[in-house]
Formats: structure tokens, C-alpha cells, sequence
């Protein structure tokens, strides 16, 4: 189950966001400028990277602590950002007043939130963390 999990979130991460933002509404949106490009570029990528080491830890290496430590790093990351939006004027809607949504909630929130919760399933508070 530990494996399906992690295996889940990294998919949110490494996949589904950037198949989300590689079209005009991120990636190529004219109103960004080339410095915001360059970061949303940045972080899909190494968030890609990410799940790419992770899938490799958890399948491969068998190591699902690490992996999954790595995996709430980057969801909740993004619910930290979030949480904080109204410091830096950060905000999930697009430009034309837009937000995904799925049951009146952030599609965002949604998935990583969940993902976010599995994860603190799987790491088990009372052994030690595997080297």
C-alpha cells in the first residue's frame, strides 16, 4: 500500500502538473514575463526529477521513508505556498477570474492535500529513518 501511495502523489507532481501547465495559462502565457517562465519551468522540472528519483527509490531500491519524505516536501510545499498567498499576492486563479475546481474545491488543494495526508500515512513515527 506504501508503494501505491507514494507511487500516486509522485504522479500529481511529476506528471499531472506539468501536463497542466505546459500550455498558455503557465508555460507559455504572454502575460507572464521570461524570469516567471524561466522559474515555473525550473520547478517542473526538478519537481519531475524529483519523482523520477523517488519512483526509482521506491521501486527499484525498495526505500519508500526517503521517497516518501521527498514526495511531502514537494505537495506540501505547494500547501504551504498556498497558505501564504496572501503575503507575496499569490493566487490559483487564472487572469481571466478562472479556478479548477473539483467539489468547489481547488484541484490543487484537492490533490495534494490528499496526497499530502496518505504520505504522513506512510512514514511510520516510531523507527528510525532507513540510510
Amino acid at each position: 500500500m506504501r508503494k501505491a501511495i507514494i507511487t500516486f502523489s509522485i504522479i500529481l507532481y511529476a506528471v499531472v502538473v506539468p501536463f497542466l501547465e505546459i500550455n498558455t495559462t503557465h508555460v507559455f502565457n504572454p502575460d507572464w514575463t521570461p524570469h516567471v517562465r524561466i522559474h515555473e519551468v525550473w520547478q517542473l522540472i526538478t519537481n519531475s526529477g524529483i519523482g523520477l528519483l523517488c519512483l526509482w527509490l521506491v521501486w527499484i531500491k525498495k526505500e519508500t521513508k526517503i521517497s516518501a519524505l521527498l514526495s511531502l516536501l514537494v505537495t506540501g510545499g505547494f500547501l504551504l505556498a498556498f497558505s501564504l498567498k496572501e503575503l507575496y499576492g499569490g493566487s490559483m486563479k487564472y487572469l481571466d477570474g478562472r479556478e479548477k475546481t473539483l467539489f468547489g474545491i481547488n484541484i490543487g488543494i484537492l490533490g495534494f492535500g490528499i496526497a499530502f495526508i496518505l504520505l504522513l500515512a506512510t512514514i511510520p513515527l516510531n523507527k528510525k529513518l532507513k540510510h
